[in-house]
């Protein structure tokens, strides 16, 4: 691994704390040192002058389907019932193991010039997954997929099990955990099953839970339980659990969260399918959270940045209170999505892997700048990202991504046509 200087820059940290004339020593993938400003040369050191740039720590795409970004576009103004059930599980269920692999590429270049370094995936066919995650150079949390009401769904958890003990550790950039889809697809004992086998294999778990009113009530009539008390129920929560969503969940819940539990998330995919404004936004301040991107085909993007634009906008707005979600706030919960993820990352300091971001805020759309965070917050968008760097490497340098750009729409343009061409077919589950 090649030895960086980021020269003269200005920092700002994971608590939104801002350091001038800063250099970022680098080497062997992580931060070695900082120091204040100094005309030194150093021959060995690749130099990077950042006079005029902000350093941050990157960002983490808490929940994502990155393979989805094949799909994106193709289920619009549709219903809920109609986007899952008519739309996106039939025309997944035809889904190659190579299209998820380019899909999954596809989203993870978009992350990179986005300036995410490490998303969790909730998908199935996870070697394909693992595959691109290793090529492109991000970092990944997969989660395989399993749906307990599936014909399939022993093999499902065989696999999923099996995949954790082949590949879990192989990789310094990739973990693994289980994916159970949702307590109303994994039900009962199904569930305890999933989280019993997490616990043998000390992995954790990323299920979506009570993202609808219409769940919550349907698992109060049928259990007298809602999803959150069934996931707590099952033991999960002695696990890392990843809550995709958590849109509804209630007051009562927070008795049954810990440390463990953190909540992805995504306030673009709630507005567009018209899921309703729940109850993230009154409780917040109770919520271990960050931001993920849910799939490009609810969300068509995969900015974690823009969901915390959207969620500042959104909770302003429904609660009446244009001083609440403060700037600090909402960068604070941004980059909580490190915490989540056992990747070392999230913080500018000596020892932590170099997962960082360099801006050029000097643009037309963030000057002037008063507070950079509030420049980045409300007013960037990828291009202000000059550079975007993962354990010492850059995978975006100097406003541009790896040569690898071009060859992956060339593939996934192929792919869209062969995905028409085919239509539809049966999916394993119903929403």
């Amino acid at each position: 691994m090649k030895k960086i200087l980021l020269k003269n820059g200005t920092i700002i940290d994971e608590n939104g704390r801002i350091i001038e004339n800063t250099d970022v020593y680098i080497s062997s993938g992580k931060i070695e040192k900082l120091s204040k400003r100094d005309d030194l040369i150093i021959s060995d050191y690749e130099t990077i002058d950042c006079s005029g740039y902000y350093i941050t720590p990157s960002f983490v795409n808490l929940h994502a389907h990155s393979p989805m970004n094949i799909l994106k576009g193709i289920a619009e103004d549709v219903t809920i019932d109609d986007w899952f059930n008519k739309k996106i599980f039939p025309y997944e269920s035809k889904l190659k193991a190579e299209e998820i692999y380019w899909g999954t590429m596809l989203a993870s270049a978009e992350m990179i010039n986005n300036g995410v370094t490490a998303f969790a995936d909730h998908y199935f066919s996870q070697e394909s997954v693992y595959r691109a995650i290793n090529d492109i150079g991000i970092r990944g949390d997969i989660a395989p997929t399993i749906f307990g009401l599936a014909d399939d769904y022993k093999i499902q958890l065989k696999n999923a099990e099996q995949f954790i003990k082949e590949f879990n550790g192989k990789n310094s950039r990739i973990n693994i955990r289980l994916g159970p889809h949702a307590p109303y697809t994994c039900p009962g004992d199904i569930l305890k099953e999933i989280v019993d086998t997490a616990k043998s294999l000390n992995v954790g778990i990323h299920i979506h839970v009570s993202e609808t009113k219409e769940q919550v009530d349907d698992s109060l009539k049928l259990t007298g339980k809602t999803p959150v008390e069934i996931l707590y129920d099952s033991g999960a929560f002695d696990l890392d659990v990843i809550i995709a969503h958590g849109l509804w969940t209630t007051e009562d819940d927070l008795k049954y969260l810990n440390d463990n539990v953190n909540f992805a998330l995504c306030p673009k995919t709630y507005m567009k399918l018209s899921m309703g404004q729940g109850n993230i936004y009154k409780l917040k301040e109770k919520l271990n959270y960050s931001f993920g991107t849910d799939g490009a085909a609810s969300s068509n993007t995969l900015s974690p940045l823009e969901q915390a634009r959207l969620f500042a906008l959104n909770g302003k707005f429904i609660l009446g209170n244009s001083e609440s979600f403060n700037i600090l706030e909402i960068w604070r919960a941004l980059m909580n999505g490190h915490n989540a993820l056992s990747f070392n990352t999230g913080k500018i300091k000596a020892g932590c892997e170099a997962d960082l971001l360099i801006w050029d805020l000097n643009m037309l759309n963030t000057s002037p700048v008063y507070n950079p965070l509030t420049s980045i917050i409300y007013s960037a968008e990828s291009n202000n990202i000059k550079y975007t760097m993962v354990q010492g490497e850059f995978l975006k340098y100097d406003g541009k991504l790896k040569a690898y750009t071009n060859n992956v729409i060339k593939k996934v343009n192929d792919i869209q046509k062969d995905i028409i061409e085919r239509g539809t077919g049966e999916s394993k589950v119903k929403y």
